[in-house]
């Protein structure tokens, strides 16, 4: 699994002008899930996730995690991380997970998340959604398990 991870000031998705998801300080979390990914690789992520130290503490030094500050989580589908771009000017999705697949681990993701954390606010898997965010840095990582 791959999360794309960015340190925001708000972040929200709206799906044809309906708001479905918004946070304010917290994680914006694009995911996306490869062929091989399963549930314990999901677990691993969250956890991961939950507790990456991006956010500052009383001495500006990245030292929090999102569950020191209780700040939002917002986990929004991603189909296009998973691309290889090595060869030409087209991405290949073969190493993207089929949807079912994807469709189901990120339901387990997102279940397994609002058990751990809140609060969480979610994308919707297989929709056009628009996503808006302020990254508080510019803070962004990149996560694979």
């Amino acid at each position: 699994m791959i999360a794309l991870i960015q340190r925001v000031s708000e972040a929200g998705v709206h799906i044809h002008s309906d708001s479905v998801g918004q946070i304010s300080q917290g994680i914006l979390l694009l995911l996306g899930v490869e062929r091989e990914d399963n549930q314990k690789h999901a677990e691993k992520l969250l956890h991961k996730v939950l507790n990456y130290r991006i956010f500052a503490d009383t001495q500006g030094k990245m030292n929090l995690s999102l569950s020191d500050i209780q700040g939002g989580l917002l986990i929004v589908p991603q189909f296009t991380l998973p691309a290889d771009t090595r060869k030409g000017a087209r991405p290949s999705f073969t190493s993207a997970a089929p949807p079912n697949q994807a469709e189901s681990l990120f339901e387990y993701f997102c279940q397994h998340a609002k058990q751990a954390h809140q609060p969480i606010a979610t994308g919707k898997f297989g929709a056009d959604m628009q996503v808006s965010l302020i990254n508080d840095g510019p803070v962004t990582f990149w996560l694979q398990v």
